[in-house]
């Protein structure tokens, strides 16, 4: 099995019932090892002007060793669409956003997909509670360990955790 890590957020509509809805969705797919980061609120980051604050969290589950990490990209780009996710501009408002942070330990650059995810090691709102699920876990192709990568985070910390148990 592979342990997986998808990073949630929405700032459209209910978000936080959103992110829950997604999250029950991911754990009867993927019940195997799930677990799920506290829940937060974050500030807009590249968003147009006047976006809403966002609801945020990770989870993290086991997946079979032959699963593609396609399939279970497709799987996420799926739920977003059953949540009504419209994908107008980059960055803009959304009803559910799902990203493949990181899948295993592997290191992957394909035209439909980067992981560990550009972007994740530069963004409070996946890499805080990532360290809030998993802060002992390395990041792939380095020793080093997400507590320590939250801990340098030298980036705007906008994150307010409201709640622990969420899903």
């Amino acid at each position: 099995m592979k342990q997986v890590v998808v990073g949630l957020g929405a700032n459209l509509g209910a978000g936080q019932a959103t992110l829950r809805a997604a999250a029950c969705a991911l754990r009867e797919a993927y019940p195997d090892g799930f677990a799920a980061s506290p829940l937060y609120r974050s500030a807009p980051q590249h968003c147009p002007p006047g976006s809403p604050p966002f609801w945020n969290a990770v989870v993290g589950f086991a997946v079979p060793e032959a699963l593609a990490p396609e399939v279970l990209l497709d799987a996420l780009l799926a739920l977003e669409q059953v949540h009504g996710r419209a994908r107008s501009v980059p960055n803009a408002p959304r009803t559910l956003d799902l990203d493949l942070v990181l899948f295993g330990d592997e290191r992957i650059a394909s035209p439909r997909l980067t992981v560990p995810h550009p972007r994740a090691r530069d963004r409070d709102f996946v890499l805080g509670p990532l360290a809030a699920l998993d802060p002992e876990r390395r990041w792939p192709g380095t020793e080093d360990r997400v507590a320590d990568l939250w801990a340098a985070f030298a980036g705007p910390r906008t994150l307010e955790r409201v709640a622990e148990r969420w899903c």
